[in-house]
């Protein structure tokens, strides 16, 4: 029987725990067997797990015996990993076991080593972290999760279980990824990526200089400006405001404004009916053309599935 090891480390999430426990505990083969044999293990016999404590019943030798070993995340992505759990997930990967992260759980995969060359996934907000601590780890924060063979990661929260089932349906097939994916009440395939999820221009991204203009930006978004309205509402000539935006907010003063337009017209699209056509012109899009132009390539899904993802949750 397949033996998944759930490595438990101090301050993991308890979200990121419990996914692999439920979703691969639940699967039967089509001739009622269990598919997996699921264990817990960690370095110390009693682990903190946020406001949790749980009681690991193996050590990290029961690593060496699985055939998948998952490593959730943990709260805070600056906690070092110790040394003998890096040593055990180095000599798992030499031995040819697949290895998957959950949410920021990649950083531990990339403190071992097991993601330099590859691409890998994570957390949205903590995927410019990852890209700076491991730049040999190529980061996509667009997807849900990235299967590179052996080596698997996954972006937050319920990607994980995405990942899960994913595997189920490699490991057993579709028909019993099917049923895997029914029991947990969720899609076998969701369309998009992590892109979707992602809160465009966040308040924390606002600096003291610029501070007024991106003000203003939020305040006439849905007019039809130019960069020379832009520069003039900075009180600046177009060159400089082009130079500060790249300093401070690594875009450019017309991608700044777009992400704006987008993160408006997806709290339109999640809390009224108005259809594309009025949400583009009250945005600032010249064009419902160009508002779903925009709004795939930075959402990663048409207008009409992000409602359809968003709307209940609204």
């Amino acid at each position: 029987m397949h033996v998944v090891a759930v490595l438990a480390l101090q301050d993991a999430i308890v979200f990121d725990l419990a996914t692999p426990l439920e979703v691969f505990g639940r699967v039967r083969l089509p001739d009622g067997r269990p598919g997996y044999r699921l264990v817990v293990c960690g370095s110390a016999p009693l682990v903190e797990a946020g406001p949790v404590r749980l009681a690991t019943e193996h050590g990290l030798d029961e690593l060496a015996r699985a055939d998948t070993i998952v490593v959730p995340g943990r709260h805070h992505v600056d906690t070092p990993t110790p040394d003998d759990v890096l040593a055990a997930l180095r000599a798992a990967a030499a031995a040819g076991t697949r290895i998957v992260s959950i949410c920021v759980g990649a950083f531990t995969l990339a403190e071992a080593g097991l993601l330099d060359g590859l691409t890998a996934t994570t957390h949205w907000a903590a995927a410019d972290v990852l890209a700076r601590r491991h730049p040999r780890v190529q980061v996509d924060p667009q997807v849900l999760y990235v299967d590179s063979g052996q080596i698997l990661t996954s972006a937050g929260a319920s990607a994980g279980l995405d990942l899960c089932l994913h595997m189920i349906r490699r490991d057993y097939g579709t028909a019993v990824a099917a049923d895997a994916s029914r029991l947990a009440v969720a899609p076998l395939h969701r369309h998009g990526g992590q892109a979707q999820f992602i809160v465009r221009n966040p308040p924390a991204l606002a600096t003291t200089t610029l501070e007024p203009v991106l003000a203003w930006i939020e305040e006439h978004a849905h007019q039809d400006l130019s960069l020379a309205d832009l520069a003039a509402a900075a009180r600046m000539s177009v060159r400089s405001l082009h130079r500060r935006f790249h300093a401070e907010t690594g875009q450019s003063p017309i991608e700044w404004l777009t992400g704006v337009r987008i993160r408006h017209a997806q709290e339109l699209l999640e809390m009224t009916d108005h259809g594309v056509e009025t949400i583009a012109r009250r945005t600032g899009f010249a064009s419902a053309t160009t508002f779903r132009t925009q709004f795939r390539r930075l959402a990663g899904v048409s207008p009409r599935t992000y409602r359809a993802t968003f709307r209940a949750r609204a």
